[in-house]
């Protein structure tokens, strides 16, 4: 029989833990609750004696000082109802994990096969509630029914003898695992069927390809000679549906776009990747010539440029949207874990020094009735936040950079990006250490994790739209902890030159990573028998595709594979021999000795039709609005400051870790309180040196309601703006794009697919133009192409959106710019040039207007606005820069001077302009390329030298009485305000998030 822990807090202690869930289960439910207590409840599955119980129990399970513990007794007591939530079967348990290590640590031996610990979470609640009301505490607050289950008792129900009941959450798998054989010899109908009910997300033209493939004469001839029939076989199937899905092989931006323009004129782009972003980055390192410091791009798990002449950098940023709608504390999870893994796999491998991250969510605060499977933003927020915030921290990685957008929009599905940087010795052993290569005859070699149903089908989930048949196998729960000390033995082996190459496991799982490095020698013997599992009773298709977190794939040479094992077992981390590589020409999968997959690479990998799009331009018919001049700009500033897209997001940013390693120069709060928005991070990833690397973005979903053309140009200008900011080098930066689209393919489904897809077609023109002009590569991206939210007639679509994320250099880090005001007296100019530009502005949208004048970018009179900023700040020259963005001048001002805690006094009648422009939209406007410096008065003739002949206005000054004060171009002062209450308007609306 199982054993049960039960640990609480001892009679006085605060259980803050449970304050917190009942002022949530208020804020949440409208549930007024007298109190609410926890327990932390261990249910040991395995065979120990009562001792060695009792001593887990009052050892490593319980803090002596504050907490009590109980072994098979209960300890809730003075409670109405108590709510027990824990994992379903099969759900990765990381707190079970480590409690199970913690007793083999305590008795010195190994659990069982089957054996295991299962943690789950008492909620004790009192006052008015009866089962019906703790029903919905349980399923719409405290739990996710998709990976957790709860039990409710009265308190007249709990047996003080027993507790509540022992529910172990085995996992039960088939008797005897079997290899299903699936016959394509079927009508177009039964083929889509297939697919649709295996979540294959194959359309009819891929699955007539497969089934013409298996028809081949020749094809099934050698089938034959493998002992396989004609039929393909269910390993087969998955992995041809992994390799071919949306997620691995974007098919999208590989397909033949038919764009039409709003002239008539009509293009065939063969691969917007190819065409736009390859192009882009040929270009521009062709122009670049010998000052070219790209070193890996669009062929390895993340790209890697020079830092200097002993280092290279990685940068990779990716998206986990689907899973995140699904869970989002594991979707969130999974999220940054998982881009951890591209960044130490990586060429030979890399050692990461932070992450970055942006999310986009409806509001928290949303107040209507929701489509049904869709979450409550506000239970999206705390999921993905608390699951970034756990994957990170535990992982002992600063979080440096980041943001997070709002629109009611991505209630339907949020975005969940998440970066990471990491550091590589240029040369290792002899050779570059950015390129690898598989090597015929090395062996397959999988470490880290054990492979479970989780991610099941998240490859080709991720391809589709959220709708009610999307998996619960799709979620995954990451472990920061066993991946990081896999990581630290990977280090170790890689300096030992113990493989010849690696990769992660992510989507697809090992059908992805071996499949892909298998094309480095044409083929492979993989068993799928061997791979080390979480439980029993995997069917062998589930071994091969899921995506089970912290797991990496490598070839080991086989004169130093007992070497590369028994360094794992010192380490103690698992490693698996799974077959070899090999030039045969096949995907070749065993189990038990039988082949169970013998599929073409060429087939597999380059087998997929490549789809044709139609895309027609068509701009929308948007007029200005015709907004009355306020009557109190005090009151439009302080509103501007409390929306959700301006705000601080000092709430979200203080769980985030971003001092560990002690790397962090220009840090995601700055100025006199360390609470002001910083515009980028400035990083040192050697300690021994100044030399630095300088990260920031550029996001702005909402001007794509007008043009995704000027909506790319902005993201482009506004993440090399905040670059520049604080000092990063404009002639050594690389930049990252991340599309995030709602469905482009016209269909009954999407009947407006053709201008999503021109849409689409714009963006990536944009791109290509303003790289192109500012003489930015693109090192790496992803795209997410299905993201809407599709249950019966609702359906949900976010507004198109890139995120731009750029990574340099900084000569010095000593010469880096926070945005914060430094001293009375100083000088505030502002550069660039304002015009009538509020269209899908954070002003237009307080007033429920869209508007039609977008703002545009001028790549070379910023480029050179850039260049001369950077001059200026290596000459020590600038004492504080700001970018300009949502909120536009106004916003700034406020930022800039309740950060460095002094008041700001401005004239607009010195600002620049075009045209002649009404106040509110000089202070509002949302131009591009525009930045706000402060300068110490004594270096005012060398500043303003660096920027003759451009628009370089000096429009005040920093003061001493704490007050932002802004005169209008008739010299009535418009804004006089303090800035306590300015700032105090900015912290409000999120600080209790």
């Amino acid at each position: 029989m199982p054993w049960r822990i039960v640990v609480g807090l001892k009679d006085g202690v605060r259980d803050a833990r449970g304050e917190r869930v009942r002022a949530e289960i208020r804020r949440h439910l409208g549930i007024e609750l007298e109190s609410v207590r926890t327990l932390d409840v261990y249910t040991v599955d395995a065979e120990l004696t009562d001792d060695e119980v009792v001593a887990a129990a009052n050892g490593p399970f319980c803090d002596p000082i504050i907490q009590q513990a109980a072994v098979n007794q209960p300890l809730a007591e003075d409670f109405d109802i108590l709510i027990e939530v824990g994992f379903r079967p099969g759900v990765t348990d990381n707190v079970g994990r480590t409690a199970r290590e913690a007793i083999q640590y305590l008795t010195g031996r190994s659990f069982a096969d089957g054996e295991g610990v299962y943690t789950s979470t008492q909620y004790l609640l009192k006052g008015a509630v009866d089962k019906q009301t703790a029903e919905t505490i349980a399923g719409d607050f405290l739990a996710n029914g998709l990976i957790q289950r709860w039990t409710i008792l009265a308190a007249d129900e709990l047996d003080p003898a027993k507790g509540v009941p022992v529910n172990v959450p085995r996992v039960v798998g088939s008797a005897e695992p079997t290899v299903r054989t699936i016959s394509l010899d079927v009508s177009d109908e039964q083929l889509l069927t297939i697919s649709r009910d295996g979540m294959l997300a194959l359309n009819l033209e891929e699955m007539k390809k497969l089934q013409a493939y298996v028809a081949d004469p020749a094809t099934r001839e050698k089938r034959c000679a493998r002992g396989l029939s004609a039929e393909l076989t269910d390993v087969e199937l998955e992995a041809l549906a992994q390799t071919w899905s949306e997620h691995c092989k974007h098919k999208i931006f590989s397909a033949k776009i038919d764009y039409t323009d709003d002239n008539g004129n009509r293009q065939l782009i063969d691969s917007l990747f190819k065409t736009y972003i390859v192009g882009a980055t040929a270009r521009v390192r062709e122009n670049l010539g010998e000052r070219d410091f790209c070193l890996s791009v669009f062929k390895d798990n993340a790209g890697v440029i020079r830092f200097n002449d002993d280092w290279s950098l990685v940068f990779k940023v990716e998206t986990h949207n689907s899973p995140s709608a699904l869970d989002p504390y594991g979707g969130a999870l999974t999220g940054i874990v998982g881009v951890n893994r591209d960044g130490v796999g990586t060429g030979m491998g890399a050692r990461l020094i932070f992450n970055t991250d942006v999310f986009c969510f409806a509001s928290p605060f949303l107040d209507k009735p929701l489509p049904k499977r869709l979450l409550h933003p506000r239970r999206i927020f705390d999921g993905v936040v608390e699951g970034v915030e756990h994957g990170g921290n535990k992982s002992g990685i600063p979080t440096v950079n980041g943001s997070i957008v709002f629109d009611d929009r991505f209630a339907g599905k949020p975005l969940v990006y998440c970066g990471t940087a990491a550091i590589m010795p240029a040369e290792l052993n002899g050779r570059p250490c950015h390129e690898k290569a598989v090597q015929v005859g090395d062996h397959i070699v999988m470490t880290g994790g054990r492979i479970g149903k989780d991610g099941i089908h998240g490859a080709t989930f991720s391809s589709e739209e959220l709708h009610e048949g999307s998996p619960v196998t799709a979620v995954q729960i990451g472990d920061p902890i066993t991946q990081r000390k896999m990581f630290d033995f990977l280090t170790i082996a890689r300096d030992r030159g113990l493989y010849n190459s690696m990769t992660d496991n992510g989507a697809g799982g090992l059908s992805s990573s071996i499949g892909e490095m298998a094309e480095d020698t044409g083929g492979c013997e993989l068993h799928l028998d061997r791979a080390p599992l979480k439980y029993p009773g995997l069917q062998p298709w589930e071994i091969l595709i899921s995506e089970a977190q912290e797991r990496m794939s490598l070839a080991v040479p086989p004169d130093k594979l007992d070497e590369f094992l028994q360094l794992a077992k010192e380490m103690d981390v698992e490693a698996t021999d799974l077959g070899t590589f090999t030039d045969s020409g096949y995907f070749h999968c065993l189990y038990r000795g039988e082949t169970v997959a013998w599929l073409d690479m060429e087939f597999l990998h380059q087998g997929v039709p490549q789809m044709v799009i139609p895309a027609r331009w068509t701009p929308k018919a948007l007029r200005e609005p015709g907004l009355a001049m306020p009557q109190d700009l005090n009151l439009e500033l302080s509103a501007l400051l409390g929306r959700l897209n301006i705000c601080s997001k000092e709430s979200v940013i203080r769980r985030y870790d971003h001092e560990v390693q002690a790397g962090t120069v220009i840090k995601p709060l700055v100025g006199v309180a360390n609470d002001g928005p910083s515009d980028a991070a400035v990083f040192r990833p050697l300690l021994d040196s100044f030399e630095g690397t300088v990260v920031s973005h550029g996001i702005c979903p909402s001007y794509s309601d007008i043009d995704t053309y000027h909506m790319m140009a902005c993201a482009i200008d506004e993440g090399l703006r905040n670059y520049v900011a604080v000092g990063g080098d404009i002639e050594h930066v690389a930049g990252l794009d991340n599309f995030c689209w709602c469905d482009p393919v016209l269909s009954e489904k999407t009947p407006d697919g053709e201008y999503k897809a021109a849409q689409l077609v714009r963006a990536n023109q944009a791109l290509y133009d303003y790289c192109v002009a500012f003489g930015v590569p693109l090192i790496s991206g992803k795209d997410s192409m299905k993201n809407d939210y599709q249950i019966g007639d609702t359906k949900i679509s976010i507004p198109p959106t890139v995120l731009f994320s750029v990574i340099g250099r900084i000569e010095d880090v000593r010469r880096a710019v926070s945005m914060d005001v430094k001293r009375p007296g100083d000088l505030v100019y502002l550069l660039g040039v304002t015009r009538d530009e509020l269209g899908g502005s954070e002003y237009y949208a307080a007033h429920g207007e869209l508007g039609r004048n977008v703002p545009k970018v001028d790549a070379g009179y910023a480029l050179d606005l850039y260049k001369r900023l950077n001059r200026a700040q290596r000459q020590g020259l600038v004492a504080s820069c700001h970018d300009l963005s949502d909120g536009g001048l106004g916003v700034a001002l406020a930022e800039k001077a309740f950060a460095g805690g002094f008041g700001i006094r401005a004239d607009l009648t010195a600002v620049r302009t075009d045209v002649p422009l009404r106040d509110d939209t000089l202070l509002f406007s949302e131009s591009q390329s525009r930045l706000l410096v402060s300068v110490h008065p004594e270096l005012r003739d060398d500043f303003e030298a660096v920027f003759a002949g451009t628009d370089c206005a000096l429009i005040g000054e920093v003061t001493e009485d704490g007050r932002l004060e802004v005169t209008g171009t008739d010299g009535r002062v418009l804004i006089d305000s303090r800035i306590e209450d300015l700032k105090q308007a900015w912290q409000a609306p999120l600080r209790e998030l």
